[in-house]
């Protein structure tokens, strides 16, 4: 589970290249690590228009970012709809992507986002959302479970873990993350349960996956943004498992192909190893970013 701080912040801001009087979106405002990077640079009259789903998380951001005043603009939104920001008719330079778990859900939603924590099993990022991780794993079949554990978390025992819930939950209802992560324990071989990586990590990230439908929002946020920018801005991308990364690698390249972009990043940047001592999750982390050459 990616506890998630601000990464790769000076090379997202180089190929943002942030100018001032320049205006930018964040789809993921979170913490405001990066956002508030950018009004640094962007000043005077430069904007930042920021996307987050979680209310509680927007609220203490903008207190936090408050000196900003009207440079900084909120939407209370899934990045999914990031064509909205087309409402304050603004050219964007560049728009940033830093789809890392926010450290605000994880410490202050309580629902449930790491198997470090015993909270009601939900991982909904807004609670206006119906579906959550506990009805995933107290409805679906053993196959589809086993399918969708395998799918969004390349769990190589989703079969084992799928059969275990399925087994479990016919005595009680799962509802808590400790009760999941107890099945899963039990479910995985002992060696499996001893990893560099918690045995459970794999499962929480597909039910996350799942629940919120992450990939869907990618795939189409990144497309709108792309038509949200002006002719020689850029869209910037940092990831943290291989699902996003290919979804990121392959509309980049599409992109390409047609003409309409320049990659800047032949290769992911990942962090340094000075970044990665301070902040071990920085690890997984991977950053790709391209030009926009037509409108």
């Amino acid at each position: 589970m990616i506890l998630h701080k601000t990464v790769l912040l000076q090379e997202a801001l180089h190929y943002l290249d942030v100018r001032s009087n320049e205006h930018y979106i964040d789809a993921t405002l979170g913490g405001g690590g990066h956002t508030e990077s950018i009004l640094d640079r962007n000043g005077p009259n430069g904007k930042v228009i920021a996307f987050d789903l979680d209310e509680d998380t927007i609220i203490r951001t903008q207190e936090r970012l408050k000196r900003f005043g009207d440079r900084l603009a909120i939407i209370h939104d899934n990045f999914r709809h990031i064509a909205a920001a087309s409402d304050y008719d603004l050219r964007i330079s560049g728009i940033l992507y830093d789809l890392g778990l926010s450290t605000d859900l994880i410490k202050s939603s309580g629902r449930g986002f790491s198997f470090l924590r015993d909270e009601p099993l939900d991982m909904r990022f807004s609670i206006e959302q119906r579906q959550t991780a506990a009805h995933i794993v107290n409805t679906l079949s053993e196959q589809k479970l086993a399918d969708l554990i395998y799918r969004f978390g390349e769990e190589r025992y989703s079969r084992r873990i799928a059969r275990a819930i399925v087994a479990q939950r016919r005595k009680q209802k799962f509802s808590t993350t400790a009760e999941l992560v107890s099945i899963i324990e039990r479910s995985v071989p002992p060696p499996y349960r001893r990893g560099r990586i918690h045995c459970a990590t794999r499962t929480f990230q597909a039910l996350r996956v799942a629940v919120n439908d992450e990939l869907g929002a990618l795939e189409k946020s990144l497309s709108d943004a792309a038509g949200l920018l002006k002719a020689g801005g850029t869209l910037v991308v940092i990831s943290f498992h291989s699902l996003e990364d290919r979804i990121v690698k392959l509309f980049f390249r599409v992109l390409k192909q047609q003409g309409s972009a320049e990659i800047l990043t032949k290769k992911p940047v990942i962090a340094q190893e000075d970044e990665v001592s301070l902040n071990p999750n920085a690890r997984s982390a991977k950053l790709r970013a391209i030009k926009i050459l037509t409108l």
